[in-house]
């Protein structure tokens, strides 16, 4: 059978829908809007590529939250595990991190990008660049091929194709190529589409203009966050606006779903979680002599910088005075947080077409012929590897729902 598959979009799970599908000697045209492919997976990479993580599969897809039911079966099919071993074929050795998180070594995404771009010239994929999708030219019947239209920096661009895998990213980084361009284009064709909204987000906090001035930019370490039923240590970063940084991003769909509901989010910092209530009470009790308060908490608890701004933010000044309040406080300091970062700020995106618009092999119900994958669908989960690893994962069942579709076992 002669077939003609179009990839859009050069993110890793169009590249990898592409790799499954040109494996069983299909033509595949890979689209994209930018000047070179990769550029979100580059930029991931930019401080050290963390591809996937060493979790046990359970804990692994419990990081998935209330998409776990939908993401599950396409992480048994190609998970962490299948994962590294891909990343092994292209010449390229993993290694796991103290925090279980796994890296290339060398650390970078473009040799890994390299190699895996000539890996796929080598198959006979051909690449489109500066190829902007604007959408279908007229509902396609399950009998025909799909007509697709593009803008290019010359021309309009009609292409016909017997089957299409949609992998055009959610609604962050705007400038790297994911626009959310898209939603209206598939709510158009029939599908569902949930509202794209930051994930992996900052916030903004009502910081007093001299906390602000004095301690953008300085960071939060060795801290535990609490949260509803969230509980993590870790570091984040003071921003003029608020906060952002590792810290943050692991809470951030619960407090980004807060503020929703009720307008606010108020987050517990403690600041000395190697030390209990009762050793904070016992030496904030002792004489502060003729030390500044600023001196005191340093020499008495340590607390110095920037964790002792934070203190004074929260803190009224008569409970300073009040060993046990203060202590209190120390261990569960109250910070207002008041509103996400705008989506294109954000590290990735939750919403999108939703798993009831699809079939099990990700094939649009509203549209036969068309699959969909990545970050455009409807599912988020906290950095650490696991979006790279679902985005990968997607990449993978779609090429396969593909080859099914096209009657190719």
């Amino acid at each position: 059978m002669s077939a003609s598959v179009a990839v859009i979009g050069g993110g890793p799970a169009g590249l990898m829908a592409a790799e499954v599908i040109s494996a069983r000697g299909v033509k595949v045209d890979v689209y994209d809007a930018m000047p070179s492919v990769g550029r979100k997976f580059l930029m991931a990479g930019k401080s050290g590529l963390n591809i996937t993580h060493s979790d046990p599969f359970d804990v692994f897809i419990s990081r998935y939250g209330k998409r776990r039911p939908q993401i599950e079966p396409l992480l048994k099919e190609f998970g962490a595990d299948e994962l590294r071993n891909w990343v092994y074929s292209l010449g390229i050795d993993t290694f796991v991190g103290t925090s279980g998180r796994v890296f290339p070594f060398g650390m970078k995404a473009s040799p890994l990008l390299r190699a895996w771009l000539k890996r796929l010239s080598d198959s006979g994929v051909t690449f489109h660049l500066r190829h902007k999708w604007r959408g279908f030219s007229a509902p396609a019947p399950a009998t025909s091929s799909i007509l697709l239209e593009f803008v290019t920096p010359d021309d309009e661009v009609t292409i016909k194709a017997d089957a299409v895998v949609l992998a055009l990213g959610g609604g962050s980084w705007r400038r790297l190529g994911s626009d959310g361009a898209w939603v209206d284009w598939l709510r158009q064709a029939g599908a569902e589409v949930e509202p794209l909204r930051p994930s992996n987000c900052g916030f903004d906090a009502a910081w007093s203009p001299h906390f602000r001035e004095k301690f953008e930019g300085h960071p939060i370490k060795s801290v535990v966050l609490s949260f509803k039923d969230f509980r993590q240590r870790g570091e984040f970063i003071v921003t003029k606006e608020g906060v952002e940084g590792s810290l943050i991003y692991a809470a951030s769909a619960m407090i980004r779903d807060e503020i929703e509901a009720n307008g606010r989010a108020v987050i517990d910092l403690d600041l000395k979680p190697d030390r209990t209530l009762e050793w904070l009470v016992d030496k904030l009790s002792r004489p502060r002599g003729k030390r500044s308060l600023a001196s005191y908490l340093d020499k008495t608890l340590g607390i110095k910088g920037v964790k002792a701004g934070l203190l004074r933010e929260a803190v009224l000044k008569q409970d300073f005075t009040n060993p046990e309040k203060l202590a209190g406080f120390i261990k569960a300091l109250p910070v207002l947080l008041v509103t996400p970062r705008p989506l294109d700020e954000a590290i990735s995106s939750a919403g999108g077409l939703t798993f009831e618009s699809l079939d099990e092999h990700l094939m649009l119900k509203s549209l036969p012929g068309v699959f969909c994958a990545g970050e455009m669908l409807d599912w988020e989960a906290p950095t650490g590897g696991y979006l790279l690893t679902a985005c990968f994962s997607s990449g993978y069942s779609a090429g396969h729902g593909v080859l099914q579709w096209l009657g190719i076992s």
